[in-house]
Parts: C-alpha cells; structure tokens; sequence
C-alpha cells in the first residue's frame, strides 16, 4: 500500500468514527477562541473552559477584556497554570488587537503570531479552526501520533508539522488537527496506548513492531 492511500485510509477510519470533529475548547467568536488557546497551554481543555466560562461572561470582546483589566483577568483564571504570564498576554494581546486591528483577529499567521502569547501552534489552531486555511496544529498529541504511527516523523514540531502537510490529503484537511488530537488524546495515549481500541492500529508502525516483538 503506498503512503498516500495508507493516509486516506487513515484519515477515512477517523472520519467514519466522528464525522464532524470539534476542538473541545468552548467558544463563541474568532476573539473568544483565540484566548481560548492562548489559555490552554500546558493546561486541559477542561480546565480552561472552566475558568473561561467566568472570563468570557465578564469580557468576550478586545474593548472588554481591556476594561477587565489584568488583574481581574488574572483573578478569574488562577486555577490554571501559567495564570500570571498568560493574564498578562491576553490583556496585552486584547489592547493591540484594538490599537492596530480595529478590535478584529486578524486572519494571517504573521500578524497572530506577532501578539503576545500566540505562536505558530496557536496561530495555526485559530486559522484552520475559525477561517478554515488548510494548516496543522502541531501539539504533543500530533507529534507523537506522527512519529509513532509512522506518517508525519521529525525531531522538531516544525517538522512533523510540515510532513503532516505533505501527505494530509485536501478532504481531510479541515478536519485532520481535530481529528487526530482526540485520537490521541484518548486512543493513542502517551502512556498505555489503546491498541485494542485503536481502529487504525492496521496501519500502525507502533502497533506493528509491539506486536513483533
């Protein structure tokens, strides 16, 4: 089987089990999701939705999250890590998206990854998930899942990340960060991976060699 079909097989086992992937981040505007993200570094999706479901009823705008203030910003997220440098990021990030973009997020990686707290990983999540632009998040899941399934491997982030755009074929696109985190997250652990559950184990190079041996 060549590479590109063991791909579209890949990603057609994944879209069978969840057709519609979503990130499980909760959002309701391109602003909302963007400090979503920023949030979420070294942290749970779950953990940050809890703090941000106060955040975003007290501010869900740039003029808001302003007028918030960074130390009620900080008090509403303490619970999760980082709270300090990331209170200060979106209250940062909250004032330039107004002096310099009207309020709005911008729509082009290097205008995101220019405001505090946004590198490419978070860029690339705004950008595939809200504008729909064909890029991959690469997190410590889509790592992982590249090097142990054998189909986007490299040393560096940058790396897996170009090699996932490389064989991602254009369907699965839009999907594929989503669909491959929640892989990962609850298949293809870091630890005691799920082989027996895993529904692409078939056309895995982990799964293969453990079998092997």
């Amino acid at each position: 089987m060549s590479v590109k079909n063991k791909v579209d097989n890949i990603f057609k086992a994944l879209k069978a089990k969840n057709p519609n992937p979503k990130t499980e981040l909760e959002y309701s505007s391109v602003f909302t999701l963007l400090v979503a993200v920023v949030l979420s570094a070294q942290s749970t999706d779950k953990g940050v939705n809890a703090v941000t479901r106060k955040l975003f009823k007290e501010a869900s705008t740039p003029e808001k999250m302003v007028n918030l203030g960074e130390k009620k910003i900080k008090k509403l997220i303490n619970k999760i890590g980082l709270f300090n440098t990331k209170s200060k990021n979106v209250f940062l990030l909250s004032k330039i998206l107004i002096e310099k973009f009207n309020g709005e997020v911008p729509s082009d990686r290097d205008s995101l990854v220019k405001l505090p707290g946004v590198g490419r990983k978070t860029a690339n999540v705004v950008l595939n998930t809200f504008f729909n632009k064909p890029y991959i998040a690469v997190d410590t899941h889509l790592f992982r899942l590249g090097n142990r399934i054998g189909i986007a491997k490299g040393k560096t982030t940058l790396e897996v990340e170009n090699n996932y755009l490389k064989i991602i074929p254009k369907w699965a696109m839009k999907n594929a960060h989503h669909w491959l985190i929640l892989h990962g997250r609850y298949i293809c652990k870091a630890r005691n991976p799920l082989c027996s559950e895993c529904g692409i184990n078939k056309f895995c190079e982990f799964f293969k060699e453990e079998n092997i041996c």
